[in-house]
């Protein structure tokens, strides 16, 4: 249990308004999108930056762990409450604190909406590009913790890239700033990429200078059907391979593709479709006609069976129909989800979708795969009723195999979703032990009463 002395320095930091440790309130936060749970003691809401330099010293005084919390979106159990912790949900700090236009540059606290910093940007031709798939929900801090990504990724990058600074407190309550507001900086070490992407585990970063960019004038869309898997991501490899570099290059398997069929989402592709690619192109108008040619001619090949183009905002929703009613049309399979977002090289990607499929097979499961093709980003679902033992045991084997393979491929177990509680107990088998010692030692220099976000990111 919390002690009450500690709660009370909560109160009085904060106010009573915004310490709660009702079994209501204790309830909501108990999870992120993985099915476990775990009650906090309490959930704190701060509004500002000396806020969360407080109750960090508060929480030291009392050895009381912190579990910092976004919107909750996550995958991997990156805000799920480690026990007997306190959770600091960011949702109360959603100020944008300057926008510079002419230096491309805005910055925000941690709790703003990534929509919205796009929706800013845009106001002024420019542009946020980072675009994870909950963009209208989750909030910019959860993306710096995990660094997060979505389709644009193939072209732009992810979230690290557009971080030029940072204000943060670390574990035991000093007060930091990294980065600069420049676009070249080399002074010191860059502790900026460093808690990019570290998971709440060195600092809680309360505000963010973003880099941004002009906003392509108009945007084109392929939607491109193959008779195969092996077809459609001999084709990703060969678009990867020519100059023209495509803003969104998405993927579908054939069960993807069944799962859509119910909903009537895949009325309009070709006969025998069995592999789907999304392709996107962005740019200045005048420029799209010979992008989308350059595409369209890397993208012919064996098994293509029809290539449907849009160039209107119209056009290019209907053609992204399949792909956006995707994720919950999954849902309808099996009740969980064991969702992995493993990276292998791109020119690798045929030979791990080949590994899934056989391996489904074999333990005889539902496997959906579909994600960031050209970034080599796959997103393996694993179907599953969690009530039924006996295929649990087979799923875990399953997942086992699958991250074996993918480490042979010279590949990464996560590419934008982060390690959190999920896939700590696999990090082991990607870094060497003395890589490891050296990464737990930072994180004891930034945190050294291990207070932020245990159980998280390392293998025990």
């Amino acid at each position: 249990m919390l002690p009450d002395h500690a709660l009370a320095a909560f109160r009085t930091l904060l106010g009573a308004d915004r310490v709660f440790d009702d079994a209501a309130t204790r309830a909501l936060y108990a999870a992120d999108e993985t099915p476990r749970r775990v009650e906090p003691e309490a959930v704190l809401f701060p509004a500002s930056h000396d806020d969360v330099a407080g109750l960090v010293r508060i929480a030291c005084e009392h050895r009381i762990a912190l579990t910092p919390r976004g919107a909750g979106s996550g995958n991997v159990g990156g805000a799920l409450p480690a026990p007997g912790s306190v959770v600091v949900s960011f949702e109360c700090m959603r100020r944008l604190l300057e926008f510079d236009p002419d230096n491309r540059l805005i910055v925000v606290e941690s709790g703003v909406v990534t929509e919205e910093i796009d929706r800013v940007a845009r106001s002024a031709g420019l542009f946020y590009p980072p675009d994870p798939g909950s963009s209208p929900y989750c909030r910019i801090g959860g993306n710096l913790a995990m660094n997060a990504a979505g389709p644009r990724a193939v072209k732009y990058g992810v979230t690290r890239d557009y971080v030029l600074g940072l204000r943060a407190v670390t574990g035991d309550g000093r007060e930091i700033r990294t980065g600069c507001r420049t676009t070249k900086g080399v002074t010191g070490y860059d502790l900026t990429r460093l808690l990019v992407g570290s998971g709440g585990t060195l600092a809680l970063v309360t505000e963010a200078t973003l880099k941004l960019l002009p906003a392509p004038e108009s945007v084109a869309t392929l939607r491109v059907c193959f008779a195969s898997t092996r077809d459609a991501l001999d084709a990703v490899s060969r678009v990867m391979h020519q100059s023209v570099v495509p803003s969104a290059l998405e993927f579908m398997d054939h069960r993807a593709i069944d799962a859509i069929r119910p909903t009537g989402a895949a009325d309009d592709l070709a006969p025998g479709t069995r592999a789907l690619l999304m392709v996107e192109a962005d740019g200045a108008a005048a420029d799209l006609p010979r992008q989308i040619a350059a595409l369209e001619e890397a993208l012919a090949g064996p098994g293509l069976l029809e290539t449907k183009s849009g160039f209107e905002r119209r056009a290019i929703a209907e053609l992204w129909a399949a792909r956006k009613s995707l994720s919950h049309a999954v849902k309808q399979i099996a009740p969980l989800k064991i969702n992995e977002d493993v990276v292998v090289p791109v020119s690798q990607l045929a030979s791990l979708v080949d590994f899934i499929d056989h391996t489904a097979q074999a333990q005889r499961l539902a496997v959906v795969s579909f994600g960031h093709a050209g970034n080599g980003n796959l997103h393996v679902n694993l179907m599953v009723h969690p009530d039924d033992a006996d295929e649990m045991d087979r799923a875990h084997l399953a997942l086992d195999a699958i991250i074996l393979r993918v480490l042979a491929l010279g590949g990464t177990l996560s590419g934008e979703h982060g390690i959190g509680t999920e896939k700590r107990r696999f990090v082991a088998r990607e870094i060497d032990a003395v890589t490891l010692d050296l990464m737990r030692a930072i994180r004891q220099q930034f945190d050294p009463h291990g207070l932020l976000n245990p159980g998280k990111l390392f293998p025990d």
